[in-house]
């Protein structure tokens, strides 16, 4: 009888466009099964290729996601200022190449004007309602953020507090948050 190996979980990530900022937050909860490994990681990063600022954030494997980090870079240097085109690029080398199609990971980019979702499955999507979530507790601080779009808060303001509201929900989020904001 062979026994598999519990799966990784842990990572919430949303990112918040309002007026003219967009916050990415992310919780620092990375669990094998139902043991929480470590509470402190950084899951969100500012990428500044050839001095056009990005950040990005990333659900699932940490290796995975750095690999795909580092190529957005890469794709960001062929196409300065042009994170859409990128983003595309990405994605179309993410679903043909071999190596790439075993990656394991999600990522959420934005340039302070422009936001993405960029999955393995070719995706680069445009979220709706100037915001995006990936990860164990996505939807929980999506739903969150969206109930707060039309208050006073600031996109800082409902990020942190949609990401409180996914770590009381969900068991692979914490509290403890990277949060980098850029504007356009």
């Amino acid at each position: 009888m062979t026994q598999e190996f519990p799966g990784w979980h842990g990572t919430t990530i949303i990112a918040v466009r309002k007026g003219d900022e967009v916050v990415v937050a992310g919780d620092g909860q990375v669990s094998l099964g139902q043991t929480v490994i470590k509470g402190t990681a950084r899951k969100v990063r500012r990428l500044s290729p050839g001095g056009y600022d990005v950040v990005a954030g990333f659900a699932g494997s940490t290796a995975d996601a750095f690999s795909l980090l580092e190529r957005l870079e890469a794709k960001l240097e062929a196409t300065p200022g042009q994170l859409q085109r990128a983003s595309v690029e990405l994605a179309k080398d993410w679903r043909t190449d071999k190596y790439l199609q075993k990656l394991e990971a999600m990522l959420i980019v934005t340039d302070g004007s422009q936001l993405y979702v960029i999955t393995g499955a070719g995706d680069v999507l445009e979220p709706e309602h100037d915001i995006a979530a990936i990860g164990s507790g996505g939807n929980f601080a999506l739903a969150a953020a969206r109930g707060m779009m039309d208050s006073d808060k600031s996109a800082e303001e409902i990020a942190r507090a949609a990401m409180a509201i996914a770590s009381d929900i969900c068991v692979y989020t914490n509290g403890n948050l990277t949060v980098e904001t850029i504007g356009k």
